[in-house]
């Protein structure tokens, strides 16, 4: 996961890193890395803290890449903080790097994800990335969820499969959370 995210801030990096006059040249290999280090770990950070709903609502719609997004505005400000301690960029410079480059990665990130003709990011790998959970032991949740979900009213949106898109229902009508929906997969 770390690679392909590493790929997509490269890709982004071109404007927001390499051709600013803020960011020294013998900077930008490092910058760019410290980009996407600093996403999975404010990813990491996010579920650690319990705020499942918040990322949730990054998977919904179309706002991953909206700067108000509560999750795109947590990752811009520890991009920036961190780009001035270990660059030294002036404040203005790190916000600028920071607010181009993680609404952008975030919402290629996830219209990835959601695109079943994209096999570059899958769902179960970003959850085993972000939740510290080998892809396999990830894979194996959303495949239990995709093959026995229906049998235990999962299927949220009633399309007949079980998927992150139910997960993403269930939290966001707060019906147990995350927690809920699997405890419901498992009998608990």
């Amino acid at each position: 996961m770390f690679e392909q995210l590493t790929e997509l801030v490269k890709q982004f990096g071109v404007d927001a890193v390499v051709n600013n006059t803020a960011v020294p040249n013998e900077h930008n290999e490092a910058v760019m890395n410290e980009a996407s280090s600093s996403i999975l770990d404010g990813l990491k950070g996010i579920v650690a803290n319990g705020n499942v709903a918040d990322l949730a609502g990054l998977f919904q719609g179309n706002n991953a890449s909206d700067a108000s997004n509560p999750v795109v505005q947590q990752l811009t400000e520890k991009l920036s903080e961190s780009l001035g301690e270990k660059f030294g960029l002036d404040n203005d410079a790190a916000s600028d790097v920071a607010g181009s480059l993680i609404p952008k990665v975030l919402g290629s990130l996830v219209n990835k994800a959601k695109d079943p003709n994209d096999s570059s990011f899958q769902i179960s790998d970003i959850i085993g990335a972000i939740s510290g959970e080998n892809s396999q032991t990830s894979g194996g949740i959303m495949d239990a969820i995709s093959k026995y979900g229906g049998q235990f009213g999962l299927d949220q949106d009633g399309d007949g499969q079980v998927g992150i898109s139910d997960a993403v229902e269930a939290i966001s009508k707060k019906t147990g959370g995350l927690g809920g929906l699997l405890g419901k997969l498992f009998g608990k």
